[in-house]
């Protein structure tokens, strides 16, 4: 989505975070949720100043990942390079076990079950001044100001997490899709 990656472009600190992601050389590595979705979202506010972020949600996919801790080790390589951002990093691959799910396939399979469809939106540097954005949901609802309930979990967590997150106060031209 050539829109998504013109707005990663002109911010500098999500391009920067994309390239510190890049070095860890992880398979299916992407930045994902709220680092895309809420950049988004401020550019249909027309907000000139980026909302900040709270933290980066870094997925990758590595079903032969023999350390259920190695994660801890690629945040403080983040950590280090860009201390200002609270890292989660994640192993799609071994989700499924803390949220009940069948084995995931891919990172973008694991997308297909977080609690909202916007969310489920992530980009990564494939190359010098090339990225590559995939979506669970497709884009189009992300940018028709949507905030949609994904079935595959409940309804008090999706709502619990809009309530929480204030999403409807910072964007106040979001709707619910009931």
């Amino acid at each position: 989505m050539e829109r998504i990656v013109e707005l990663i472009r002109q911010d500098p600190t999500r391009t920067e975070a994309l390239n510190c992601v890049t070095k860890l050389g992880l398979p299916q590595c992407y930045i994902a949720a709220g680092f895309v979705r809420n950049l988004i979202w401020d550019s249909l506010h027309g907000f000139e100043v980026a909302t900040p972020l709270n933290d980066a949600d870094v997925i990758y996919f590595d079903p032969s990942e023999q350390d259920s801790n190695a994660y801890l080790s690629y945040e403080f390589q983040l950590k280090q390079q860009m201390p200002q951002i609270n890292w989660q990093v994640r192993n799609q691959a071994l989700m499924h076990i803390r949220n009940g799910d069948l084995p995931y396939t891919s990172s973008l399979d694991a997308m297909r079950y977080w609690p909202e469809k916007e969310t489920a939106v992530a980009i990564r540097k494939i190359a010098p001044e090339t990225y590559e954005c995939i979506s669970a949901f497709g884009y189009e609802s992300l940018f028709d100001f949507c905030v949609t309930h994904n079935p595959k979990r409940t309804r008090e967590t999706f709502e619990n997490r809009v309530n929480s997150k204030g999403w409807l106060k910072r964007w106040s031209s979001l709707r619910i899709v009931r």
